[in-house]
């Protein structure tokens, strides 16, 4: 168990966290989630013992595993399947001693180290580290390239497979969807599912927490506090804490007029004047509830285009690509207005590829495009953020943009995306990368887009702007090509979905949970055992024959998976509501019936969550077998 105790957490002279008060136990799955800047990852610092608490004690078993990815990843030499394998440092140990003792001729400690690697599971490690490697969408042919071949989103990839390879007790995993296309999204879930340690994951994928979590820690304001259940969970607590706290002040604040009323018509008067007191005491005595108050949300909108025509792009027998090397071919595809169109795929399918051809930023090798003259197009690409000028301020980009605006006007467009008064005029540099990103999405509003293109606009975003950009995308009335790892926002913002696989660009028909499904066939039947590349692709419509067949066959046990989450649901809110009765000092005072009665429903209740969560995970196991961490 890993204890919390009043502890408090400064950067600098910032106080982040304060009163932090927290048991974590083995075995549970935490989301933290907060605002960026909230002190998140000052919360994994200091677990890593890279951050004294200022205030309290953090408390963990001494001989506790721990692991984490890595910021950074330098160029090295060796090659990417190596460089996963290293995270087991006392199996790299022992493959170092059996090497040795055998340079040494020495027989007795080679069988002593070869005995070690087989207690350690080390004869299956490379398969297991091929796995990792497959699963976050290194293709089998790039294992043993060198880790300097790789960019910098690829390299973060390869940390990931380091960590999750290293054996550990507790993980710890600060935004690992961010670099990941969503078929390693899926895939990360069931392997997260399968760990058997203790999981504190910060992310900003609401649907990524609800697959994943058992336990959420919100921070805000300085304050962290922990809910049971998913982020769906959270979401139904907090507000019904909001509920009932704000009623509660409400009787505290009519109970208050009416004692001061009393104090105050009767204090001087001596037949009174005992009475008078009693109230003043009690009136000294009575609580004053602090409401918790939800952070001010920030909304924005894209404004409406000037001109919506009717057809806006079309490309016709397009081959997408570089000069002799095409990625897409005979790509035909076309984009009308209000279409709102999601595009799938494993990273390095050619999804960006084929961005950039429709935007017009990369010249088709073959085939035409054709653009309606008055298209506008406002396009999000994964460089944007990266690409915002050092020194330059959020004003200083816009009046490049709109050198004839009026400065106020600028700044009346920027205040409302909240770089108001002298935040305007800093340097992006010292903005963080979700400020970033908003600036950008400011620049790209700006010029009232018909056609909105974003290459995934939400890896620097936090919940609470994640949230606004889905209402400012569902509000836009142009038309919509995304690209996201973020399911919920895919799900709540496009209508229909563009596949890109195999060198070619189809309709995908279907949902995100038909998707998740056929990935989850495709996964199975494209690896062995040991990590290596299947046979040859089958086409894609015979994938789509398998997955429906594969669907109706787990359908009995997708439909006991379903009522077991809805029942783990309900078992988790009746546990939560549970903990705000047991958290009454009133019922301990009493020591009655009711507090036995309580503790007893509450024994039983816990029992038939453990029961069903073991079930939940036979099930999943007998959906999909392949996927054992």
């Amino acid at each position: 168990m890993i204890s919390f105790r009043g502890v408090a957490l400064r950067r600098g002279g910032r106080l982040l966290l304060s009163g932090l008060d927290l048991n974590v136990h083995a075995g549970w799955r935490v989301g933290v989630i907060g605002r960026n800047g909230s002190g998140k990852s000052s919360l994994f610092a200091a677990l890593k013992g890279e951050l004294e608490p200022d205030a309290g004690s953090l408390d963990m078993p001494a001989d506790l595993r721990m692991a984490a990815v890595d910021q950074e990843t330098p160029s090295l030499p060796e090659t990417a399947l190596d460089f996963v394998l290293g995270g087991d440092a006392e199996l790299h140990a022992a493959h170092r001693a059996a090497t040795l003792a055998t340079q040494a001729d020495d027989h007795e400690a080679a069988a002593q180290a070869h005995l070690r690697i087989e207690a350690l599971h080390g004869y299956d490690a490379e398969a297991r580290a091929a796995r990792l490697l497959y699963g976050l969408g290194f293709a089998p042919e790039t294992h043993q390239h060198a880790v300097a071949r790789f960019s910098g989103g690829w390299r973060a990839r390869l940390n990931l497979a380091r960590a999750l390879m290293t054996p550990s007790d507790l993980l710890l995993l600060d935004e690992p969807t961010n670099h990941l296309d969503l078929d390693a999204v899926l895939w990360l879930e069931t392997w997260l599912l399968r760990y058997p340690g203790t999981l504190l994951l910060i992310s900003h994928d609401r649907e990524f927490l609800d697959a994943v979590c058992t336990q959420i820690l919100h921070i805000e304001a300085g304050v962290a506090r922990a809910y049971v259940g998913n982020y769906s969970a959270f979401e139904r607590q907090r507000s019904e804490q909001l509920k009932q706290q704000q009623a509660m002040r409400a009787r505290e604040q009519t109970e208050r007029a009416h004692l001061q009323s009393f104090i105050d018509r009767f204090k001087a008067q001596a037949t009174k004047a005992k009475q008078a007191q009693s109230r003043m005491k009690r009136l000294e005595k009575l609580g004053d509830t602090v409401v918790l108050r939800p952070a001010e949300a920030f909304r924005f909108s894209f404004p409406a285009p000037e001109r919506q025509p009717e057809s806006l792009l079309a490309l016709d027998d397009a081959a997408i690509g570089y000069p002799g090397h095409e990625i897409l071919e005979n790509v035909r595809c076309n984009v009308q207005a209000g279409d709102r169109i999601g595009l799938l795929g494993r990273n390095g399918a050619g999804k960006s590829t084929l961005v950039k051809a429709l935007v017009g930023e990369l010249a088709l090798q073959g085939g035409t495009r054709q653009a309606h003259k008055d298209m506008v197009i406002g396009y999000f690409a994964q460089h944007t953020v990266e690409s915002l000028r050092a020194g330059h301020s959020a004003y200083a980009h816009l009046s490049e943009l709109a050198p004839r605006a009026a400065p106020q006007v600028l700044r009346d467009w920027l205040g409302q995306w909240q770089f108001a008064g002298e935040r305007a005029f800093e340097p992006v540099e010292a903005f963080s990368g979700g400020e970033r990103a908003r600036l950008a999405l400011a620049l790209i509003a700006w010029r009232k887009p018909n056609l909105l293109v974003l290459d995934e606009p939400t890896n620097h975003l936090d919940l609470d702007m994640r949230e606004a950009l889905a209402e400012a995308l569902n509000d836009y009335p142009g038309a919509l090509l995304l690209v996201a790892h973020d399911r919920h926002l895919l799900g709540l913002v496009c209508e229909r979905f563009w596949r890109v696989h195999d060198g070619e660009v189809q309709v995908f028909d279907g949902d995100l949970d038909d998707y998740a499904a056929l990935q989850s066939t495709s996964t199975r039947s494209a690896r062995s055992g040991t990590g290596k590349a299947a046979g040859a692709e089958i086409n894609a419509r015979e994938r789509r024959r398998q997955a429906a067949q594969q669907r109706e066959r787990e359908k009995p046990l997708r439909q006991r998976l379903q009522k077991v989450e809805s029942r783990l649901q309900t078992l988790a809110d009746a546990l939560a509501a549970q903990a705000q009765q047991l958290a009454d000092p009133q019922l301990y005072a009493s020591a009655d019936a009711e507090l036995t009665h309580l503790l007893q429903q509450q024994a039983g209740l816990h029992a038939e969550h453990a029961r069903l969560e073991q079930e939940w995970l036979d099930i999943y196991a007998r959906l999909d077998p392949d996927t054992a961490a």
